[in-house]
C-alpha cells in the first residue's frame, strides 16, 4: 500500500501567511470603500433587531452568565468580549436581513464583523486595524463557504456557521498580532467548533439567529489558544479528516477554493446586501412577483393558480417541510417560505418588514393564496452561482404571465448601490433610533479606517 506524503504547504498555512503580511494600503480603495458600507449596513440590522423579542431573551441568557465592560450594537448592554461578539452575530443576523456572499451562501459580515470589533477593542487597536481584520474575515468566510460548492445546505449545515468560525479565527488571530504560523493553528483549532445544524427549519426555532455570533466566539477562543501555541490540525481543510471530508460526506467540494486568489481577487466585492428581510433564495421570486403585478396590473383575485421553479437544494431550505412553509406559524418561518413571500408580495405589491408583523400573516386572503402555489424543480437555474426564481401565473381568463429573475438583485451582477446601502441603513436604523443616533452611528462607520482608537467606533454604536 502506498501512503500519500503530506502536503508540503497546507491550506491554512497559505491563508496564515496572507493573513499575517496583508497591509491596508494591499487592500484597494474600492473594497476598503465598500466593507465600509456592508458594515454601515450590519450595524442598521443591529439597531433594527432591538425591537424583537430575541435580543431580549439573548441580553437575559448572557446575564445568567456574567458580565463585562464591552459595549454591545444598538444596545446599552455591556458584556465579556466573546459574549459580546456573540450578542452582535445575533443582532446581526436576526432578522435575517444581512448581506451574503452568494456562491458561498454565506453570511459574512455576521461573524466577521463581531469578531473584529471585539479583538480590536481587546487589542487596543485602532479603526484602520478593526477594517483591516474584517476584510480578512470576509474573505476567508467566503473562500470557506466556496469550497463547499453549494453543498453545506444538502447535508443539512449552515454554512455562516461553518465557514464564519474560520473567518473570526483569522480576524481575531490578526488583530490579536498572531504570526502565520498562530493563524494557521487558529484555523486548525477552530475546525473543532465549526458547526450550526439546519433542523431550525423544522419547527421553526431560534438557533439559526445564534449561529455567526457563536461562529464568532468561536473564532476567538481559537485564536487565544493559538496565541498560546496551542497545536491545531495543518491540514483541517483538505486533511482525510477535515472540514470538507467530514462535513459534506463524499458530496462535491473543491477545498483549494480557500487560498485561491488572495490579494488578487476580493470575494468582498461578491458580498450581495438584501432588498428583502427573508432569506436570500427567495429574493428572485419576490421580484418577479413585484415585477409581473406591476407590467400587467395583476390582481390576487384574478389569479387561479402560481407555479415556481427552484433549484432543488435552495428548494429544501424553503419549501420543506411543506407544513410550515405553506402555512408559516409565525415571522421565521415565513422569511424561509417561498408560497408565502411569492403570494404575499402578489397580495400586496411590496415585501418589507411589515409583511412579516402578526396582521400580515393571519391575513386569510393571502392564506388562501398561499395554497395555490405549486412549486417543481427549476432545471435551467444559476444556483450555486446565483439564486434563480420563475414564476408563472395563471389568470382567471386562462392568461399564463411569466417571469424569470436569473440573476438575484443584490448580486455582483446586479449590486445595490453604496447609496441603496445607506437609504436602507437609514430605514432599518429608523425602527430603533432616532435621526441624531443614526447620524452618529453612520459617521462613526463611514470614518473606519483611520487612527481613531476601535473602542471609540464600539462606544459611538452602542444604543
Amino acid at each position: 500500500m502506498t501512503i500519500a506524503s503530506p502536503p508540503r504547504t497546507s491550506l491554512a498555512a497559505a491563508v496564515g501567511d496572507f493573513a499575517a503580511g496583508l497591509r491596508p494600503e494591499d487592500v484597494p480603495a474600492e473594497v476598503l470603500e465598500r466593507a465600509r458600507y456592508l458594515v454601515l449596513d450590519a450595524v442598521g440590522l443591529a439597531f433594527a433587531s432591538t425591537v424583537y423579542d430575541f435580543p431580549t431573551k439573548a441580553r437575559a441568557a448572557f446575564g445568567r452568565l456574567g458580565s463585562g465592560e464591552h459595549p454591545v450594537l444598538g444596545m446599552p448592554d455591556r458584556l465579556a468580549p466573546r459574549d459580546a461578539a456573540t450578542l452582535n452575530g445575533v443582532l446581526v443576523h436576526g432578522m435575517d436581513f444581512d448581506d451574503t456572499h452568494i456562491p458561498a451562501v454565506t453570511h459574512v459580515s455576521a461573524a466577521a464583523l463581531p469578531a473584529a470589533i471585539s479583538a480590536a477593542t481587546t487589542a487596543g487597536a485602532t479603526t484602520r486595524d478593526l477594517l483591516l481584520a474584517y476584510v480578512l474575515g470576509v474573505e476567508v468566510s467566503a473562500r470557506v463557504g466556496l469550497g463547499g460548492a453549494g453543498g453545506f445546505h444538502d447535508v443539512g449545515y449552515h454554512p455562516t456557521a461553518v465557514a464564519g468560525a474560520f473567518g473570526a479565527a483569522v480576524t481575531a488571530s490578526r488583530l490579536w498580532g498572531l504570526d502565520a504560523r498562530g493563524i494557521t493553528a487558529a484555523q486548525g483549532i477552530v475546525g473543532s467548533m465549526s458547526a450550526g445544524l439546519l433542523e431550525f427549519l423544522e419547527d421553526g426555532s431560534w438557533t439559526k439567529r445564534l449561529h455567526p455570533g457563536w461562529a464568532a466566539s468561536s473564532g476567538m477562543t481559537a485564536a487565544a489558544f493559538a496565541e498560546q501555541d496551542w497545536r491545531g490540525p495543518a491540514a483541517v481543510y483538505e486533511g482525510r479528516f477535515g472540514l470538507y471530508a467530514t462535513h459534506l460526506q463524499g458530496r462535491e467540494s473543491d477545498p483549494s477554493a480557500v487560498a485561491d486568489g488572495l490579494g488578487e481577487r476580493w470575494e468582498l466585492m461578491r458580498t450581495a446586501v438584501k432588498p428583502y428581510p427573508i432569506c436570500h433564495f427567495i429574493h428572485a421570486f419576490a421580484d418577479a412577483t413585484l415585477a409581473l403585478r406591476a407590467e400587467h396590473g395583476v390582481r390576487a383575485e384574478d389569479v387561479r393558480s402560481i407555479r415556481c421553479a427552484i433549484h432543488p437544494v435552495p428548494g429544501k431550505v424553503v419549501c420543506e417541510p411543506p407544513a410550515n412553509k405553506w402555512a408559516p406559524r409565525d415571522e421565521y418561518d415565513a422569511k424561509f417560505s417561498l408560497p408565502y413571500v411569492v403570494a404575499t408580495a402578489l397580495r400586496r405589491g411590496t415585501f418589507g418588514l411589515a409583511e412579516l408583523d402578526d396582521e400580515a400573516l393571519h391575513d386569510p386572503a393571502t392564506l388562501e393564496l398561499t395554497r395555490r402555489v405549486e412549486v417543481v424543480e427549476d432545471t435551467e437555474g444559476a444556483f450555486p452561482r446565483a439564486y434563480s426564481g420563475y414564476v408563472e401565473l395563471e389568470l382567471t381568463d386562462g392568461t399564463r404571465l411569466t417571469r424569470r429573475e436569473q440573476v438575484n438583485r443584490g448580486h455582483d451582477e446586479r449590486p445595490l448601490t453604496n447609496a441603496d446601502i445607506d437609504a436602507k441603513f437609514a430605514e432599518t436604523i429608523g425602527t430603533a433610533a432616532d435621526a441624531a443616533t443614526a447620524d452618529r452611528v453612520r459617521a462613526a462607520v463611514l470614518g473606519l479606517g483611520d487612527d481613531t482608537p476601535a473602542i471609540d467606533f464600539a462606544e459611538a454604536c452602542r444604543g
